[in-house]
């Protein structure tokens, strides 16, 4: 038994070795195959703005900016497990495919001629520009890379540690501009490509490519086109008016990303985590979106903040600020889109998409949950979802028929209602109460015996 820990670690020790053997020259291979057939097409265009002139160029910074070869190698060092290790080489090797393309299909060039420089640093250019030619530009593979390292190495420092880790990787993020090696433009497309490489392999629960379902439900499909219609306006707005107007790139990103919820990915490609938050990379390529359905939570409850009081100490509302939570010993999220700080001891996440039906499963656990957090959290039990009166009104209607204290579905949705009369329940959340009543689970639920 006391042999297995170093037995793992040579096991690590050898993956890591052979992702490296993978990535290496996967990456010459690649990167040089798309300058060199960039260099010869005539059609590479520039994007630079007219405040780039004033950037400076610090000959020193090509310190920090080869540095990230060495974190890159050193990386391997520090996954615990097998899992850990895979996942952190598929995000290296997703920021390899998604830049290259990126070059092949959005060609760019740099455009600032460097002086000649001497000495250590002049070295260090030289060695640079011996392989490196000025076309591999957005989005740049070396920020898409310093975000999948940063995440890698945050992982695994704490303290003083982490704060250097925090500021060295930051100077290795502006060292791209102050080496004259990259435009503005190749930094936050690069930022997004990096965090589309952690999304893509998140460290809980299943990423999106093992979610990819399309969906049959006609609701979320006239959701879906109504999303990617969006950001496909947004997308067009940007590249017609350039300029500022660039920035639209990252919402029409959002919106794409959530009409991909809706049409394959469903709740969990918010990856919504046991503890209320969200993944940082969901908080970054989803983050306009995230920012206007937050402001259109707070705009419709805006006369009703608080949460209603329905029976026996469960309340129904919109998912709570940190204030509001003061009171509530326990909260169940229906609540996909929006993060939660949970400050009570009680919490439950049951993620379901804005505006769409729990099914009959999710029915069920939230009614469990309920009952479950009732009795070990009994002074108030808060059930949420982003206005509180929908998709969060669903699973206490099932509640109150799960545990008896409704016998119908009617007097379970009025009783709803006496509480807080803007409660929506249409024909797909009635229809997931009455399909969850046929579960053989609930069928065979005794619950209470008194019923309203």
């Amino acid at each position: 038994m006391g042999a297995a820990p170093a037995k793992q670690g040579g096991i690590l020790w050898k993956r890591g070795v052979m992702w490296l053997l993978l990535l290496a020259p996967l990456f010459f291979i690649s990167y040089n195959f798309a300058n060199n057939y960039t260099a010869q097409r005539d059609d590479i265009g520039t994007m630079v703005f007219a405040w780039e002139k004033h950037i400076p160029l610090w000959p020193w910074s090509i310190v920090p900016y080869w540095s990230i070869d060495l974190l890159y190698g050193l990386s391997f060092l520090l996954p615990r497990d097998r899992a850990e290790m895979d996942r952190h080489g598929l995000r290296l090797l997703s920021a390899q495919f998604i830049c290259i393309l990126g070059f092949l299909v959005w060609p760019l060039q740099f455009t600032v001629t460097r002086p000649e420089l001497s000495g250590t640093f002049g070295t260090l250019f030289d060695i640079l520009m011996g392989f490196d030619k000025p076309y591999n530009q957005a989005p740049s593979l070396h920020i898409t890379l310093l975000i999948v390292l940063w995440v890698c190495f945050a992982r695994h420092t704490t303290g003083a540690w982490r704060w250097l880790l925090h500021g060295w990787f930051a100077l290795i993020g502006l060292s791209v501009l102050t080496t004259w090696q990259h435009h503005f433009i190749d930094l936050p497309t690069g930022v997004l490509a990096g965090w589309l490489c952690v999304w893509l392999w998140p460290e809980n629960g299943p990423g999106p490519l093992r979610l990819w379902r399309l969906t049959t439900e006609p609701k979320r499909w006239s959701l879906a086109l109504k999303y990617l219609l969006a950001s496909l306006m947004l997308l067009a707005l940007a590249t017609k008016l350039g300029g500022a107007w660039l920035w639209l790139l990252w919402p029409a990103l959002s919106l794409a990303l959530v009409a991909l919820n809706y049409a394959a990915f469903g709740a969990q490609g918010f990856q919504k985590q046991a503890n209320g938050q969200l993944s940082w990379a969901v908080s970054w390529l989803y983050g306009p979106y995230l920012l206007g359905a937050w402001l259109n939570s707070r705009a419709w409850t805006r006369k009703h903040p608080q949460a209603d009081e329905v029976i026996d100490g469960v309340y129904l509302g919109r998912i709570p600020s940190q204030q509001q939570q003061a009171g509530f010993s326990a909260i169940v999220d229906l609540c996909a889109e929006l993060p939660i700080s949970v400050k009570t001891p009680g919490y439950r996440a049951l993620p379901v998409l804005d505006l769409t039906a729990p099914d009959a499963s999710t029915c069920l656990q939230a009614a469990k949950a309920i009952e479950s957090l009732r009795k070990t959290y009994p002074d108030k039990v808060l059930v949420c979802c982003a206005l509180g009166y929908s998709r969060s009104a669903t699973a206490l209607a099932a509640w109150l028929l799960y545990s008896k204290r409704c016998s119908s579905t009617d007097a379970a949705l009025a009783l709803i209602r006496q509480a807080r009369p803007q409660v929506v329940l249409q024909q797909p959340q009635l229809l997931a109460i009455e399909m969850m009543l046929q579960l053989p689970e609930t069928a065979g639920n005794r619950g209470l015996d008194n019923a309203y």
